[in-house]
């Protein structure tokens, strides 16, 4: 058996989920799990879910006036999530 050159894990991992077209469901997740470090523990503290659907995010927060805080800077929170993940994985978020 002749030996090639070895890839790394991460490599090999990332072309498996492009190939399954996985990709995208994984940077939904991520977006979520970076939620957190994007806004703060302040603003997570009062988000009680938040999923992907579609392209949007959509947040449930457990504060009206944070809500429409929140509202007025969507469009750097949408910025500053893919920046975060390291693509174009939002285009809007839905606050509820």
């Amino acid at each position: 058996m002749k030996r090639t050159e070895a890839e790394p894990i991460g490599d090999i991992i990332r072309k498996l989920l492009e190939s399954e077209k996985l990709d995208g469901k994984m940077n939904e997740l991520r977006i979520t799990e970076l939620w957190v470090d994007v806004v703060g523990p302040g603003v997570n503290r009062y988000t009680v879910s938040r999923y992907v659907k579609g392209g949007v995010l959509y947040v449930h927060l457990s504060s009206a006036v944070l809500r429409n805080e929140l509202m007025m800077g969507r469009s750097s929170l949408v910025k500053r999530l893919n920046e975060a993940v390291g693509s174009e994985v939002i285009t809007d978020i839905v606050f509820r």
